[in-house]
């Protein structure tokens, strides 16, 4: 038997002051402080035997991606199937007194929390990400991978793998910034999902809660 771990990697914080639902823009970079978490995931997992990074094409995941793939000399292949879910409300302001949740023209959107209705559908996101995780697996073949990717695909995907139902609340999805979602391969069947958090120690108490990001309900309108 041989075994295989496919780690799922969120991105780190991103610089975004103005509350912008960024989703799939270009034009949002790691914060400083996403950097240095970015720096510490190469610190705790760069000793680890990982022959094969991956990462979504959108730059905040690029450059959460650089140091690991320095740490272990290895390149970074971008890989669309991973980027972040797409969503209705991309583009809009979230930040207070400017909420695009206010607006009646939002509404209509939110009518099916099961699908979902504001965005890219579920069923459809665990599609690409679980036929991106068996192809790092085989690039990786008895050895680890990490693919750099985001907080909603890597949730869902997760979700889909133990079977449990895609509604949930996203305040209480465990998957922090720069968290690891760990798929254990026993040849090519999943034998079980570890998770850790290498730099949930820089996370301020404020932000543990998930934040609106692109394939949440709005919190208000949540079922």
């Amino acid at each position: 038997m041989t075994e295989t771990i496919v780690h799922l990697l969120r991105h780190g914080e991103v610089h975004n002051p103005e509350g912008v639902l960024y989703g799939r823009r270009d034009g949002f970079h790691l914060s400083d402080r996403g950097a240095k978490m970015a720096d510490r995931v190469a610190e705790v997992i760069g000793g680890r035997d990982i022959t094969h990074i991956v990462s979504s094409p959108l730059e905040r995941a690029q450059e959460t991606a650089r140091p690991l793939a320095k740490a272990r000399g290895v390149e970074v292949t971008l890989d669309s199937r991973v980027i972040e879910s797409a969503n209705w409300f991309e583009g809009k302001t979230f930040a207070v007194g400017d909420n695009a949740l206010r607006h009646p023209s939002s509404w209509v959107k939110l009518w099916n929390p099961w699908k979902p209705s504001w965005g890219e559908p579920y069923k459809e996101i665990v599609a690409r990400m679980m036929a991106a995780v068996h192809d790092a697996r085989v690039a990786a073949v008895g050895h680890e991978a990490v693919v750099v990717s985001h907080q909603l695909p890597i949730w869902t995907t997760r979700l889909a793998a133990e079977k449990r139902s895609f509604l949930h609340d996203p305040r209480k999805r465990q998957c922090t910034l720069c968290s690891l979602t760990s798929f254990h391969f026993v040849d090519d069947r999943l034998d079980r999902i570890s998770y850790s958090e290498p730099a949930g120690d820089m996370i301020p108490e404020k932000d543990r809660r998930a934040p609106f990001s692109a394939g949440d309900a709005p919190e208000e309108l949540r079922p």
